[in-house]
């Protein structure tokens, strides 16, 4: 307004000159003081692990070394790959104190993700700066496969019963192929489990109990290619194996089993034999930055690796998404598989052929795309009756299913002592 006035009167071009260099002043003065003043002082606490898809939470400490409350905005460098939640904040520092807050991040894709210099914008004295200070955090963070269903199977009691997601073991009394104690006989044991010399001994009848033969291998043949790419719900087919895989080789490293892996299709990995509790760690770390690629699966390089470090024979476990056109080259990769091994061929279905088969039929493109999707399905289950007929045990299942029903054939192939 003086400016404005100053234009019509000469007189005040003075007056409006000299608050223009009051107010340059004031700026110099506000910006000297705001650069004097000591920084504030960020920690944060962060996990070292998360789980795809599950909330964690970090902690982000400020202490003022100044005698002067201050109201700031922080704004944390987390990695690029997660969600966050309660993120940029508006805090209250009070003056030699500090204040502490919590903000919720979710990892949307494995991997190793890394947190960034902790940004926190302090306002001047007089509100004419805004300047931000960065701090330096070097804090790394793995998001790894969604292991908490995992972690909540440790709870339920292997040697009498399992249950989880639909899982259920019938406990067979005495029908394993290990030795494991004598006992007094029960109703339902089967004459074969009596041991007539000590029930000569005891004057009573006296049963051997067995249990699943231990120290046993499994080896899970995990496709790496293109066709794991594929969304179903909110995770990849790929990321819907991971957590099967992770759950069986729990329950076979519960069961005294060795677990290993290798994975093909772009991506070449091995994982030697583990055993016990402490092998799950591992093969987490093994697992967790794989992801599917851009290559189509090769599925006789595949076996003929297996063959080369795996003489002893084990489960095989070849999880993967297969179609009629790779028969040509799945089924001698099965055949050489099945000359050593025990083979299981998990393969995943398309949720969405199912969708399409399942909708009602309401004109010609609609009569074309069931049609397309029944001519599909025919031929995939024709494809998987083959590899029945040459001995390899097969599942065809929803992605979302997987982990239950892979779990569920392991046990199966124990109790009966097939393997």
């Amino acid at each position: 307004m003086l400016g404005l006035a100053a234009s019509f009167v000469p007189a005040w071009l003075v007056g409006w000159q000299a608050c223009g260099a009051l107010l340059g002043l004031a700026l110099a003065l506000d910006l000297v003081f705001a650069l004097r003043r000591a920084p504030l002082v960020v920690e944060r606490s962060a996990p070292h692990s998360l789980a795809l898809g599950m909330w964690s939470t970090v902690r982000l400490r400020l202490r003022n070394p100044g005698a002067r409350s201050e109201r700031v905005t922080v704004f944390d460098g987390h990695p690029l790959k997660v969600e966050v939640e309660a993120l940029a904040r508006e805090v209250e520092v009070p003056g030699e104190r500090g204040v502490e807050f919590d903000y919720r991040l979710r990892g949307r894709e494995r991997g190793e993700g890394r947190f960034g210099p902790c940004e926190v914008v302090r306002e001047s004295r007089l509100g004419l700066w805004d300047l931000r200070e960065r701090t330096a955090l070097d804090t790394r963070v793995r998001v790894y496969p969604n292991f908490t269903a995992v972690a909540g199977f440790a709870l339920h009691a292997l040697e009498n019963r399992i249950q989880l997601m639909g899982i259920r073991r019938r406990q067979r009394r005495g029908d394993g192929m290990e030795f494991r104690q004598m006992r007094d006989y029960q109703a339902g044991d089967s004459l074969r489990q009596i041991d007539w010399k000590a029930t000569s001994r005891r004057q009573k009848t006296i049963s051997r109990e067995y249990q699943e033969e231990r120290d046993q291998q499994v080896v899970f043949l995990l496709d790496c290619g293109r066709r794991m790419r594929a969304i179903d719900g909110e995770l990849s087919h790929f990321d819907h194996c991971l957590n099967a895989l992770l759950l069986v080789a729990y329950v076979a490293l519960r069961q005294g089993d060795a677990v290993s892996l290798l994975t093909f299709g772009g991506v070449d990995r091995r994982l030697p034999p583990i055993k016990g509790r402490e092998g799950m760690t591992p093969l987490l770390n093994a697992v967790y930055d794989l992801e599917p690629t851009l290559e189509p699966p090769d599925y006789l390089e595949a076996a003929a690796r297996l063959r080369v470090f795996q003489r002893r024979r084990a489960l095989v476990v070849v999880v993967t998404n297969q179609r009629d056109e790779d028969e040509d080259e799945l089924g001698p990769a099965l055949d050489l598989l099945r000359t050593r091994h025990l083979v299981v061929l998990a393969s995943l279905r398309e949720t969405s052929v199912d969708a399409l088969l399942r909708a009602p039929v309401g004109g010609f493109g609609d009569a074309l795309a069931t049609c397309a999707a029944e001519e599909y399905a025919q031929a995939r289950r024709r494809a998987l009756e083959r590899h029945a007929g040459r001995g390899v045990l097969t599942l065809d299942i929803a992605p979302s299913e997987l982990r239950a029903a892979l779990a569920e054939k392991y046990l199966e192939i124990k109790r009966s002592g097939r393997l």
